[in-house]
């Protein structure tokens, strides 16, 4: 795994059904918390987390996506944020672990997560991602220059693509070598409207949300 990945998080009413349909696309469980208010997702590169919405303490709102990120050491990295410029870097203790959070382009603030390996009685899955699978999310209203410096300078290596101008916004898109017909098949058994059309398959997943996979 890269030393920061992106993680976008998505507050749902419905975890279990987020999580069916991540896991039709080719994501693996990796954490999730005793009352199935929480969990996330691997792919071969980048992850997805799914939070419920009713329980959030930050207002998330059903079907919101947000960006968030996971790091091996947030201290480390607060210390090459600080010295990049970005003097706001603060990190914390959290109930779950320690966080980071920091301004990126545009005023908005993100947090980064630390792994850690206490779970803080979390469950831990050991099944391996398909490394066929990339985590790719659309963001718009970002500055594409500004954020591609940024997301560089973390240290992100998952392909990003940008959106038209206005509130920032963040959707869920992945990147696969699988073939697409294999894929739009699953989704279409599994009882998706899954659509292929050329290199991109779209389907609007259980929060009513698009979601494309690209070849």
């Amino acid at each position: 795994m890269n030393d920061v990945v992106m993680r976008p998080l998505r507050f749902t009413a419905d975890v279990g059904a987020m999580r069916v349909f991540l896991e039709t696309l080719g994501l693996v469980p990796h954490v999730e918390g005793e009352r199935g208010s929480w969990v996330d997702l691997l792919a071969g590169n980048g992850m997805v987390a799914l939070h419920d919405a009713a329980s959030s303490a930050t207002g998330g709102k059903h079907g919101d996506t947000r960006l968030s990120f996971e790091a091996d050491d947030i201290e480390r990295l607060k210390d090459r944020l600080v010295a990049a410029g970005h003097e706001d870097a603060t990190t914390w203790d959290e109930a779950y672990g320690r966080a980071l959070s920091v301004t990126a382009p545009g005023g908005l603030v993100i947090w980064i997560d630390e792994r850690s390996e206490d779970l803080y009685g979390y469950k831990l899955h050991q099944t391996p991602p398909d490394r066929r699978l990339t985590v790719a999310p659309h963001l718009s209203g970002a500055a594409e220059g500004e954020w591609a410096a940024f997301l560089e300078f973390l240290g992100v290596r998952q392909q990003v693509t940008f959106g038209p101008a206005g509130d920032f916004a963040v959707r869920l898109e992945l990147r696969t070598t699988e073939p697409l017909t294999a894929v739009t098949a699953r989704l279409q058994a599994a009882g998706y409207a899954a659509e292929l059309t050329g290199t991109t398959i779209t389907i609007t997943d259980p929060d009513g949300q698009p979601v494309e996979v690209h070849g």
